[in-house]
């Protein structure tokens, strides 16, 4: 907050983290998607099977046959492909020629074996809707569903026997396409589940940083703070020193405690007590405070976020200023809270150069951010350095007490 540190520190450079490992690439081959893989060759396979057996109850000659096999074999493996996942992204005029290429293995074989073949006329269907814009795959579905009306009347039969041959490609290429997109977002879904796993453990390696740094960065330096008073105190005031120091050991043992609270996750702290606290450290140092607290009951998130704001401001000012005298107030109202802490012992042009200098106001911004509230820092017109965080209140169902005024004067004396 101002112009000279009360305590030194020394960091480290700055740099990738040893041991650290880059999240693995996604990948379509995950365990999980396997059986819907499967179930997707396996019709695949099953409607070529028909084929397969119209092509050979054809009356055709054995070289028709034989070349009818290769044909659907070349279609299957085409179809395949198309079925591949992320095959829909591929240059669009890469997809325009393999469709080309299928509508020729669709279409050409039924010169021949008419109506045994229309079984694979399900697979363009189904390519059609994968490969191709909506606008674009929908009509074009459509029109090969009704061409295979056309083998059919031509093999003289009726208008009603020849539906069936259109239902059944219609239905073939909705099912391949649902099959394959099934595959795709199942492989989907894995990545997603493996991507938020790990934002999860960055987040809480994030969170337990920072909370270190706003637990640590008080307690140090309110220790510290203490032991250089008690240093000054022992040849003269005895008895106060070991009052100074029955402090230190209580700080010593909270600073544990929310160590161990914050690597379990769980942690609360109260507003009203980190008051007293920082009035407290700033007597020490032989800072005038003035504080004014009017509160009703707080949401303990909120409190919590309040309280480790307080400490943050506090640390700053011991450690980055030469203040004498110091403002802390905290209210409510229209439905906020206010936090204000002012201070007339900044340097505008003092600039810390520490490699992580500045964690703790960004700490702080992302806290207040996170519930909903702000955060404003900066010199003010007066020359006061001032600090602002505001947050909203809990929610309305949840507020039960009117808010009670607290005053405390200078010095660290409650009235």
């Amino acid at each position: 907050m101002g112009s000279h540190d009360r305590s030194k520190s020394a960091d480290g450079p700055r740099g990738r983290r040893p041991g650290a490992v880059d999240p693995p690439h996604p990948d379509y081959a995950f365990p999980v998607s396997r059986p819907a893989r499967s179930i997707l060759v396996a019709t695949l396979l099953g409607y070529a099977l028909l084929s397969s057996m119209g092509v050979l109850s054809a009356g055709n000659s054995t070289t028709a046959k034989a070349a009818g096999l290769l044909l659907l074999v070349l279609a299957v493996m085409l179809q395949l492909l198309h079925s591949r996942p992320g095959m829909n992204r591929v240059p669009l005029t890469r997809r325009c020629l393999t469709l080309t290429l299928q509508a020729l293995l669709t279409y050409l074989p039924v010169l021949v074996f008419q109506t045994y073949w229309e079984t694979m006329a399900g697979y363009l269907a189904g390519s059609l809707l994968l490969l191709l814009p909506p606008r674009v795959a929908w009509p074009l579905y459509a029109t090969v569903g009704l061409s295979m009306l056309v083998p059919p009347l031509l093999d003289s039969r009726t208008l009603i026997e020849s539906i069936p041959f259109a239902h059944i490609t219609l239905l073939s290429g909705l099912v391949l396409y649902g099959l394959t997109r099934l595959t795709e977002l199942t492989t989907q879904v894995h990545s997603n589940r493996g991507e938020l796993a790990r934002r999860a453990v960055t987040g809480e390696r994030l969170r337990f940083a920072r909370d270190l740094h706003d637990l640590l960065g008080f307690s140090l330096s309110a220790i510290t703070l203490k032991s250089e008073l008690i240093q000054r105190l022992i040849p003269t005031q005895p008895n106060r020193a070991m009052k100074e120091i029955s402090e230190v050991l209580t700080l010593a043992g909270q600073s544990l405690a929310d160590v161990r609270k914050a690597a379990s996750g769980y942690r609360t702290m109260s507003l009203q007590q980190e008051i007293r606290t920082a009035q407290t450290m700033l007597d020490a140092a032989g800072i005038g405070v003035r504080v004014q607290v009017e509160l009703g009951t707080l949401s303990p998130h909120i409190e919590t976020e309040l309280a480790t704001t307080l400490r943050e401001a506090v640390t700053n000012l011991l450690r980055h200023s030469e203040a004498t005298h110091c403002v802390i107030r905290a209210v409510q109202q229209d439905g906020v809270v206010r936090l204000v802490v002012e201070n007339d012992g900044a340097d505008s042009a003092y600039h810390n150069t520490a490699p992580h200098s500045g964690n703790g106001l960004r700490n702080l911004h992302a806290r207040m951010t996170a519930i909903g509230g702000h955060l404003e820092s900066g010199p003010g017109e007066d020359g006061m350095f001032r600090l602002l965080a505001e947050a909203p209140l809990r929610r309305a169902s949840e507020s039960s007490a009117e808010p009670r005024v607290s005053q405390f004067p200078p010095n660290g004396t409650v009235a």
